[in-house]
């Protein structure tokens, strides 16, 4: 007996994953900047030695331009607005697994 349900292929499921932050609906995309995936957030967590501290310097059009405490100077990019993010906030940046640590939340972010 053959099964009814028709499972869709890895293309058909890759296909769905759509950025949907500028419609203002939840971002499917798990590309650096959009929602963050599960095994990022295990990668993040896994290193905690590769987060580097960092203050927030200016924010423009979901572009936050950072400065480490040893003054290196890092640009992140999040398709959507990241609370917390603002001048003078301190933040940490994990840029191997690009993500943004403010406070207690972590966003997935591409490191520019």
């Amino acid at each position: 007996m053959s099964s009814p349900h028709r499972f869709p292929t890895p293309v058909e499921v890759k296909g769905r994953a759509a950025c949907m932050c500028a419609t203002g609906g939840s971002c499917t995309s798990v590309s650096p900047g959009h929602a963050m995936h599960l095994i990022q957030a295990r990668l993040i967590s896994a290193t905690p030695r590769e987060w580097t501290d960092a203050i927030v310097t200016s924010v423009s059009d979901g572009v936050a331009v950072l400065r480490t405490l040893d003054g290196a100077r890092v640009e992140v990019w999040s398709a959507r607005p990241i609370e917390g993010v603002e001048p003078g906030a301190p933040v940490a940046v994990h840029t191997r697994h690009h993500a943004l640590a403010v406070g207690r939340s972590r966003a997935n972010v591409a490191v520019l």
